[in-house]
Formats: structure tokens, C-alpha cells, sequence
């Protein structure tokens, strides 16, 4: 089935302003509250969200089987389920109904008034209930970096990195949509020179840019997807912040890795831009070497080229560009990812999540972490107020932002902006 809500030719009746990350070739969907304190499943064109829930009670998608209240849900979890032939009938029909030359929606004042919001009217939530969530580790100049700096310099990857997509399982209670306030956690540190740990804040919280991606159902308990198969069963990618506490993970780490160091907090952007509007980003990965095994090898086209940047915005300052990177740097694709997940029969469900990984680049100023760009914190980063940064301190805002460009059409996610706030207090 063609991707017509692609048409780079294609312009809308909203008005959709130049550098808009949100065209009509997007389509991203989301959940948010309404003025009416109604929470309905959503999309957006330009600066406006559109209410898809009243769009299916008024007949617009007559002729695409969906239950009946299928828009009606204050999760995605459902229509994601319904698998990839439902999102591109979906997608290509609310194209359709945007579509400057069409006049059905455009001329009904009524119905105009009923299902189209302003950004100011709408409070955007979680877009879906995330049973489980893993993050991987698969960022070569990233492992590359961190072994460097804790291991090695001559062995920086470990053994089996250029063979297996590392990843661990995360905590999908603690993700939380952009906007949310993070705070600094509290856990046990183990203080330079010292044999005996401490309890107490946190000193290093770090974010990591990242992206996610959202399954659908992907296949019973015992089964495996195969690696050329695998995108079918990803619906569409979020940025995501997965926040770290350096100072808990280095003393919790061994022997079996990330805990209560990353499982405080996730935020991630609340648009979720499904892989049909990434088509047309569709790039090369870098090369593999060795080969991987048989179940992880792939050919054509599976990195998306993905710009994205970091910026850091202290509490009463001005913000500052800390980090430029791009998705295509990933040495292992989404669908290895999957492949590997899943490769033991580990059953995958509808609004899983999958991190990437720390997304850094070939460059200093491409790295994707405070601990990379200011090397542990030997190197601060100058702010535009005149204070330093080692780490995040309370009070700073981290906003995440990624886009797509080409000559024909610019596809984006928005950004995920959360601010760090002190250790919780119980009142």
C-alpha cells in the first residue's frame, strides 16, 4: 500500500509556519487533555492539534475498520496493535482530510470548531502505557568513550560489543512525557579514596540523548523476529533524556549493571513520528566489522539520518547549545535491536519501548552526554551566563530536539524539555 501522506507536494488548509517540524508529511500521533478536560488520541499540523477522536465520531474515517472508540482511549496502545496496514490507512486518510484541496473538513466551520485545538488549549500526556522498556547501549564512539574513561584506553570495547546489541531492561514507571520535573535522586556513593559508602544526593546527574522506539505486538512467547521482518513491528520513534546518576552507577554497576542509577527518571518527547514519515530519511548505517552473526546481518538502508541537539537552560539563564549528533551514527539498527530481543522468545508487546543508547558522533562536540563532553568533568562546558557545567545542577532545564531535512520536506519530533529539581521531600 503506497505511503500517500508522504506527497512532498502536498500542503495543508492549517497554516503551517516555515520551520515547522510538523507539515502535513509528518502526522505524528499523541494523546493530550482538552480545554473541555476531555483526553483524546491526537495528531498535530503545524501549531495545531487535532482531536481524531471526534474526527472518527463524525464519519471522516468511513471505509478503515476501527472499533469504535478506537481514538477515544487515553493511550495508543490499541491502535497500535492493529499493526502497520491500519497506521498507513490511518495516516494517509487524515492527509487526505488536510489536504488544502479538499473541502470537507475545511469549509465546515462546526465541525472545524469541535476538532482542531491550539497548542495553548491541549496538555499533552504519556502517548502510551509502556509495559516494559528496554535501553540499549549501541553507540560505538559512546562505548568507545565510557571504556576509555573507566577501563582500558587499548580495550575500550568489551568483547562482545561488536558482536551482540548490549542493552539492559529499564523501569517504564518512571517515564514521564516533556514537560514533567525530574528530581535528583537520592542513593549510595562510594566517595574518591574512600572503602566505605555513602548515602545521600546524587553529585553527577547527567542526561543521555537518545531516541526510542514503540512496538506493536510483535509475537508470542518462544518466537523470534527476524531481522528483515523487524520494522514491521515498530510503529514510530520519540527523543528521549534517559536520565543517569554517574556517581550511583559507578558503585552499582558490577556485577550486573544499571539499576537504581537510571531507573529514577525517562523523559521522552510526546509526539511519537511514526517510520512511514521517516521513509524518506532512510540512510546507510556504518559498516560492521566483523560481520554479525547470520540472525543480525541486513542489507539496504536501516539508520535514518536524525539531527539532534542538547541544550542546557539554567534557572534564570540563558540557554546553551551543548551537543550536535545524529541518529545515523548508531552502529546497531532498530531492527537488530528488535532481532536480538526477541531472539530467546522474549514475547514483545503493543507500547513496549526500546532506548537507543547514548547517541554520540565521531566529535567532541557531538557527544551525547556530560560525561563525554566534559571528559568525567575535567573539561567544564561554559554556559552563556559565565558558570561552568561538570554535570546538571538543580534548576537546569535539558531540552532534546531532532529533525529531519531534505530538499523537499523538514520531518521533526518536537523536544523533549524537562527540568532537574532538588531531591523530593516528603511533606
Amino acid at each position: 500500500m503506497p505511503i500517500t501522506a508522504n506527497d512532498p507536494n502536498r500542503k495543508s488548509w492549517l497554516e503551517v509556519p516555515n520551520d515547522s517540524d510538523f507539515p502535513i508529511q509528518n502526522i505524528p500521533f499523541g494523546v493530550f487533555l482538552t480545554k473541555d478536560d476531555v483526553i483524546t488520541i491526537g495528531t498535530r499540523i503545524g501549531d495545531s492539534a487535532i482531536d481524531l477522536g471526534a474526527l472518527q465520531q463524525m464519519n471522516y474515517f468511513e471505509g478503515i475498520e476501527l472499533t469504535d472508540d478506537m481514538f477515544m482511549q487515553d493511550t495508543l496502545n490499541d491502535f497500535i496493535s492493529d499493526g502497520k496496514k491500519t497506521w498507513r490507512l490511518v495516516r494517509n486518510r487524515i492527509a487526505e482530510i488536510f489536504d488544502a484541496e479538499n473541502p470537507l473538513l475545511r469549509d465546515n466551520a462546526k465541525h472545524r470548531e469541535i476538532v482542531i485545538f491550539t497548542l495553548d488549549e491541549i496538555e499533552m500526556q504519556l502517548p502510551v502505557l509502556i509495559g516494559d522498556y528496554t535501553d540499549f547501549y549501541s553507540s560505538k564512539e559512546h562505548a568507545t568513550n565510557v571504556g576509555k574513561m573507566f577501563r582500558d584506553p587499548e580495550n575500550a570495547l568489551l568483547p562482545n560489543w561488536l558482536h551482540i546489541p548490549v542493552g539492559y531492561h529499564g523501569r517504564s514507571s518512571s517515564i514521564v512525557p516533556s514537560g514533567i520535573p525530574v528530581h535528583r535522586p537520592m542513593g549510595q556513593t562510594l566517595p574518591n579514596g574512600e572503602t566505605t559508602p555513602v548515602f545521600g544526593p546524587s553529585r553527577l546527574i547527567d542526561f543521555e540523548l537518545e531516541t526510542a522506539f514503540i512496538t506493536t505486538d510483535a509475537n508470542i512467547m518462544g518466537e523470534n523476529i527476524p531481522v528483515h521482518e523487524a520494522e514491521d513491528y515498530i510503529f514510530g520513534m520519540v527523543l528521549l533524556n534517559d536520565w543517569s546518576a554517574r556517581d550511583i552507577q559507578k558503585w552499582e554497576y558490577v556485577p550486573l549493571g544499571p539499576f537504581l542509577a537510571k531507573n529514577f527518571a525517562s523523559s521522552i518527547s510526546p509526539w511519537i513520528v511514526t517510520l512511514d514519515a521517516l521513509e524518506p530519511f532512510r540512510v546507510k548505517g556504518p559498516k560492521q566489522d566483523p560481520t554479525p552473526l547470520p540472525y543480525l546481518q541486513q542489507k539496504g538502508k536501516h539508520a535514518f539520518d536524525i539531527h539532534l541537539e542538547v541544550s542546557i537552560e539554567p534557572e534564570n539563564g540563558e540557554e546553551t547549545l551543548v551537543s550536535k549528533s545524529n541518529f545515523k551514527y548508531m552502529y546497531w539498527s532498530m531492527s537488530q535491536q528488535l532481532a536480538h530481543h526477541t531472539s530467546n522468545g522474549c514475547r514483545v508487546n503493543s507500547g513496549d519501548m526500546m532506548g537507543s543508547g547514548t547517541i554520540s558522533g565521531p566529535t567532541p562536540d557531538s557527544f551525547g552526554s556530560m560525561l563525554e563532553l566534559t571528559w568525567g568533568g575535567k573539561n567544564p562546558i561554559q554556559m552563556k551566563d559565565g558558570t561552568e557545567r561538570k554535570f546538571i545542577n538543580d534548576g537546569d532545564s535539558v531540552r532534546i530536539k531532532g529533525y529531519c531535512q531534505n530538499s523537499d520536506v523538514r520531518i521533526g519530533f518536537g523536544e523533549v524539555c524537562s527540568k532537574l529539581l532538588p531531591p523530593f521531600t516528603r511533606k
